[in-house]
């Protein structure tokens, strides 16, 4: 399963629940990306979230 190296983000689980209170469960994917950035000052590709990368959290090769 992915998971943002940078905040910990993954793919998180619970209930839809109907007007009725009715419950089946569904799933919150994280909007993660495989990019290139400088881990420990190497390039290396894995996974981070669109969130962390609008704030400038990472940088970019």
């Amino acid at each position: 399963m992915a998971k943002d190296i940078i905040t910990g983000r993954k793919t998180t689980f619970g209930n839809k629940r109907s007007h009725a209170l009715n419950s089946s469960k569904r799933s919150w994917k994280a909007n993660l990306q495989k990019v290139r950035i400088l881990v420990d000052g190497k390039p290396k590709r894995v996974w981070v979230s669109t969130r962390a990368l609008k704030s400038g959290k990472v940088t970019r090769v």
